[in-house]
């Protein structure tokens, strides 16, 4: 079995390499699939998603761990992946709907978003939408960790927001669970406790998982498992 671990577009691989590299030392298989090119080239960019995971997910049975607005990218990875996957999920991320339509901004964040493009429209790094007082607690001690984040963050279209992305009927028919870190998810995480997902809770911010790795490993591996 293999965890696949897919960050948010907005962010990079480098969000996820602690946890992989924590997981591989307890003897598991990990692959964290490279996102930052996908909307390369304009619209529309969630087949790119799709891809960019297929490409890097191998011929096994797969957990799909999508962190913040990849969440709602999962069902369609998942799809795409076929019968492999086993089990999602969702750490500090968003929650698609059971089908439809969904996009990766939320309706009331979206006039932020267009105030924050460019007359390109494309928007500044997503560590530099937000003041140094929110920035900074969400990383470790160790600035060459913030340094390599931040740098290999992509300037995103704000169409890639507003795209909209399909959701699969039936996507949620394996196991699904949900870990949060803090609010604002405290909401999502009832949400899915009212879908009947198990849930855990490792404190922290939104990018916890490069703050406490081990903490994260072992939450994954515990909702990953069939109780």
């Amino acid at each position: 079995m293999t965890f696949v671990l897919v960050h948010s577009p907005s962010v990079g691989p480098a969000t996820w390499a602690p946890v992989a590299a924590a997981l591989e030392r307890r003897g598991h298989a990990a692959v964290v699939p490279d996102l930052t090119g996908v909307t390369a080239g304009g619209g529309p960019f969630w087949p790119r998603v799709v891809e960019a995971v297929r490409a890097a997910a191998p011929e096994t049975p797969l957990v799909l761990v999508a962190h913040s607005n990849a969440g709602l990218f999962l069902p369609v990875v998942k799809e795409g992946l076929g019968e492999r996957v086993v089990a999602c999920v969702f750490a500090d991320a968003h929650l698609p709907p059971a089908s439809g339509l969904v996009r990766a901004g939320q309706e009331a964040f979206l006039p932020f978003l267009r105030e924050l493009a460019g007359p390109d429209g494309v928007l500044p790094r997503w560590t530099d939408w937000w003041g140094e007082e929110d920035v900074a607690p969400m990383f470790p001690a160790d600035a060459a960790v913030r340094e390599r984040v931040v740098a290999e963050q992509p300037r995103l279209p704000l169409g890639f927001y507003t795209e909209p992305i399909p959701v699969p009927a039936g996507w949620d028919a394996v196991r699904c669970s949900f870990l949060w870190y803090g609010p604002p998810y405290d909401t999502v995480a009832e949400e899915a406790r009212r879908r009947g997902w198990p849930v855990l809770r490792t404190p922290g911010r939104h990018l916890h998982q490069i703050v406490d790795p081990e903490g994260v490993t072992d939450a994954l591996r515990k909702l990953s498992r069939k109780s």
